[in-house]
C-alpha cells in the first residue's frame, strides 16, 4: 500500500460502508466474521462507523443492524438517522413531482415503487418485480397511492429498458435515475446522493471530507468516491468505481474490508493462540507411535495449511514408518522424518522444498512440532519437537522482546526455544502429560556422533485422526 495513502489514513475519523457486496454478499447474504471485529476495533480507536446505502432503513437486515452503526445514511442520502433513531437529515420529493412521475410511468408502460422513510409500496406485483426486489425487501405490499399518506424519499422503476430509459424533461431538472439493477433504477432528487447524505453527517459532526473513508462497489457510490478523503473499491466493483478508487481491495468473502483497513494500519488481526488452550482446540490429531511410547499432537491447518497437508499426506502414505529420530539434543529438541536417517534426506509431497508458513499465533514453546530446514523456504519431510524445559528469562523480559504475553508466560514457566520463532514453521503441539513423559524419555537417551542416538529411537507409524 502506498505510504502517502497510509499517511492520509491517519486523518480518518469516520468510515462509511455500502451494504450489498461490500459488508455482505448480495446473492447469499454472507457477512464475514471479520466485520464485527472491524466495527469494534474502529470504535476502540475513536473512529465512527456508518452505513451509506441505497437501501431504506427498513431494508437493513438484522446482521447489519446488530453492528450498531453510528449513522444510517439511507435511500441514497435522502434520509439519515443516528444509532439512537434521531433524524439527522431528510429530503423528500415534492408531492407534485411524485404525481408527475407516476403519470409518466403509466404513459411509458412501466411499473414503480414509492419509498417512504421506513417502508416502501409497489404499484403492482409481477414476476419481474418479485425477481428484482424480493431478495432485498421481501413481502412488500401493493399501494399505488402510497404518496397520498406518506412523504416519499425515493422511487423505483421496474422495466427491462436499461439505460435507454430516461425521465421526461419536465422531471429531469428535479429528479435523476441511478441504475442499481438490471430491471430497476432508483429515482432520487437531482441533488441527492450518498455523497450528499454523508456530507450532511460530516457537517453535523464538524468534520471535513479528508476525515472520511468510504467503501463501496456500485454506481451510486460514484459521487461518494469523489467526496471522501479516501475511497476503497471492493474487488467486484463496477469499473467506473475502480477508476475513481484510491485503493481496490479483495471481495467480501476474502475479508476485503479487514484486508484494506489492516493495510491502512486502522485494524489489527485478533490473535488466537491455539497452543495456550491446546486441550480444547478442535483440530486434526496426529499420534506418533515410537518404540519409547506415543506422542499425541494436535495439528494447526488454519495457521500452517501447506505444512500440515504435507505432514498428514506423508503420514498416511506410511512415509515415516520405520524412520528414526536421527538427532536428539537434551534440553533442546528431538528431530526425525528423514528416511535416510542422516539428516540430509527427505522429500515433501510437493516434490520440492516448500515455503515457510510463519504465523503470529504459533511459537516454538516446549512441545511444539516444527519443521526442520536448511534455511528459509527449504521445508521437506523433516520435523522436530521442542523439548527444552528451562529458559533463563522472565515473562516480563520475553514480553519486552516482542512476544505476546500469553506466549511469553508459557516460555517463562514451561520452556521452549524462542530463537527459532520466524525461522522454523510451527504446525503442531503436544496435547497431554503422557506425551511429555515420552518426549523427555526420548530426549534423555544416550547419543553419539552428530547427536545420533546410540540405540535407534524409531517412529513405528504416525496415525492421523482428521
Amino acid at each position: 500500500m502506498d505510504a502517502k495513502l497510509k499517511y492520509r489514513a491517519k486523518k480518518i475519523k469516520i468510515v462509511f460502508f455500502d451494504v450489498d457486496d461490500t459488508l455482505r454478499t448480495s446473492k447469499t447474504g454472507f457477512i464475514p466474521a471479520s466485520i464485527p471485529t472491524v466495527f469494534k476495533q474502529l470504535r476502540e480507536k475513536g473512529i465512527l462507523v456508518g452505513v451509506a446505502s441505497g437501501r431504506g432503513i427498513f431494508g437493513m437486515v438484522p446482521e447489519i443492524r446488530e453492528l450498531n452503526p453510528d449513522f444510517f445514511v439511507t435511500l441514497n442520502g435522502a434520509y439519515i438517522e443516528d444509532k439512537k433513531g434521531n433524524v439527522i437529515y431528510q429530503n423528500h420529493i415534492a408531492k407534485k413531482d411524485v404525481e408527475e412521475y407516476i403519470a409518466w410511468t403509466r404513459r411509458v408502460g412501466i411499473e414503480y415503487s414509492l419509498v417512504g422513510s421506513h417502508v416502501a409500496k409497489l404499484s403492482t406485483r409481477t414476476d419481474l418485480i418479485s425477481k428484482t426486489v424480493d431478495s432485498l425487501y421481501p413481502g412488500l405490499e401493493v399501494d399505488p397511492n402510497f404518496h397520498e399518506k406518506q412523504d416519499i424519499y425515493q422511487m423505483w422503476t421496474f422495466e427491462n429498458q436499461g439505460d435507454a430509459l430516461a425521465l421526461p424533461d419536465s422531471l429531469s431538472n428535479v429528479l435523476r435515475m441511478v441504475r442499481w439493477h438490471r430491471y430497476s433504477s432508483d429515482v432520487v432528487p437531482i441533488s441527492g446522493s450518498k455523497a450528499t447524505g454523508v456530507e450532511k453527517v460530516v457537517e453535523y459532526l464538524g468534520l471535513k471530507p479528508e476525515n472520511v473513508m468510504v467503501f463501496g462497489d456500485g454506481l451510486n457510490d460514484l459521487e461518494l468516491f469523489d467526496y471522501a478523503g479516501i475511497s476503497v473499491a471492493m474487488a467486484v466493483s463496477h469499473e467506473k468505481i475502480k477508476e475513481k478508487a484510491d485503493y481496490i481491495t479483495k471481495t467480501v468473502e476474502e475479508d476485503g474490508i479487514f484486508y484494506a483497513l489492516e493495510g491502512f494500519g486502522m485494524v489489527k488481526k485478533e490473535l488466537h493462540f491455539p497452543q495456550v488452550e491446546i486441550e480444547t482446540v478442535e483440530s486434526p490429531l496426529a499420534t506418533i507411535k515410537t518404540n519409547h511410547g506415543d506422542l499425541h499432537i494436535k495439528l494447526f491447518p488454519v495457521q500452517a495449511p501447506k505444512t500440515v497437508a504435507n505432514f498428514v499426506a506423508l503420514s498416511k502414505d506410511g512415509y515415516y514408518d520405520g524412520v528414526i529420530f536421527h538427532r536428539i539434543i537434551k534440553d533442546f529438541m528431538i528431530q526425525g522424518g528423514d528416511p535416510t536417517g542422516t539428516g540430509m534426506g527427505g522429500e515433501s509431497i510437493y516434490g520440492e522444498a516448500f515455503e515457510d508458513e510463519f504465523s503470529e499465533e504459533l511459537y516454538n514453546i516446549r512441545g511444539a512440532l516444527s519443521m526442520a530446514n536448511a534455511g528459509p523456504n527449504t521445508n521437506g519431510s523433516q520435523f522436530f519437537i521442542v523439548q527444552n524445559q528451562h529458559l533463563p528469562y522472565s515473562k516480563k523480559e520475553i514480553t519486552r522482546g516482542g512476544w505476546p504475553e500469553p506466549i511469553a508466560e508459557i516460555y517463562a514457566e514451561q520452556g521452549g526455544t524462542p530463537r527459532l520463532d520466524r525461522r522454523h514453521t510451527v504446525f503442531g503441539q503436544l496435547v497431554d502429560a503422557d506425551s511429555y513423559v515420552v518426549l523427555d524419555a526420548i530426549a534423555s537417551v544416550e547419543t553419539g556422533v552428530m547427536d545420533k542416538p546410540v540405540e535407534d529411537v524409531v517412529i513405528e507409524t504416525i496415525e492421523i485422526e482428521d
